[in-house]
């Protein structure tokens, strides 16, 4: 049973997905009980709504979906909320929009679609990056967002740039790891704790200590990336790896020392400012709650298991 089931457009599963996402504590990241100086909660929330009104319109390509969301993101915000997310999510809703209300949504269909884009979507997207500008993204030499470019190869310049952006790599490799890394430690998450905020924590957390966030490692360097990766792996070492593996709820004392250490991890990303902020994990998590939203795995109300 799909979203479509419970009256839910590809806008309104955006919309969730990135509320979700944001409303999770995710160490280092922006939710409802922590803002940045210059970027807050309700920034998020506008930003949710807007993207989603956009991700509803008929007869949009990828490239026009994500244009559009960026362009209503910074007339109603003024600053890059969620480039990252709709660049994930963008190419999810084309496929849908080209299925039936009942299909779920595979990744063999986003491979076809991203293998279909056209030089007028790189266009496009390369007109929404630079109208984000989103610090260090899309440096890929000859194809660099930054410069003008006319004839554009989106999908050479996303495999050029996977080694350093992981919003690149989900292009490079047919967004293997929305489809696989992130349901996993989705399912995993849900799980081990009794409420939604919680597993998606766990999800961002082990998915920022299986790969080390790309933002981080742009803003700060590989150091500082490898050593929040150390971190977030400190955190998910405490939980018996018998319950990783039988679908167990967490023991109460491995769930304290958890949380004991997401709050180290969370008090040492936050202690650069928001340099730390490991915004592209927080991207990947919101493009794995849309997945999951969609085909069925996560309903609402989402109090509920």
């Amino acid at each position: 049973m799909t979203a479509a089931e419970f009256n839910l457009s590809v806008g309104r599963v955006t919309t969730l997905a990135c509320l979700l996402e944001v409303t999770a504590p995710k160490p280092g990241n922006v939710h409802r009980g922590a803002d940045f100086e210059d970027l807050a909660f309700g920034d998020f929330m506008v930003s949710a709504v807007m993207v989603g009104e956009v991700f509803d319109r008929a007869g949009l390509s990828v490239g026009e979906l994500v244009l559009e969301a960026v362009r209503a993101t910074q007339e109603n915000v003024g600053t890059n909320t969620n480039l990252g997310i709709v660049l994930l999510i963008a190419p999810l809703v084309a496929v849908l929009k080209t299925k039936l209300a009942t299909d779920s949504l595979f990744r063999g269909d986003v491979e076809a679609c991203l293998q279909g884009l056209t030089t007028e979507d790189g266009r496009k997207i390369y007109a929404a990056i630079q109208l984000a500008q989103p610090g260090g993204m899309g440096e890929a030499g000859s194809q660099d967002v930054n410069d003008a470019v006319d004839d554009v190869d989106l999908m050479a310049a996303m495999k050029a740039s996977q080694g350093h952006d992981s919003i690149a790599r989900q292009y490079a490799n047919g967004f293997e790891d929305i489809f696989g890394v992130g349901q996993m430690l989705l399912r995993q998450g849900r799980q081990l704790f009794p409420d939604l905020n919680s597993a998606i924590v766990f999800a961002h957390v082990a998915w920022m200590a299986q790969q080390t966030d790309t933002l981080i490692q742009r803003k700060c360097g590989k150091d500082v990336a490898k050593q929040s990766q150390t971190m977030a792996r400190r955190a998910i070492d405490v939980i018996d790896p018998e319950c990783l593996a039988s679908g167990a709820p967490l023991a109460q004392l491995d769930a304290e020392s958890f949380w004991q250490r997401v709050g180290e991890l969370d008090f040492w990303l936050r202690s650069d400012g928001h340099r730390r902020n490991p915004g592209t994990t927080a991207d990947l998590i919101a493009a794995t709650l849309f997945v999951a939203i969609w085909n069925g795995d996560l309903r609402p109300p989402f109090r509920k298991k």
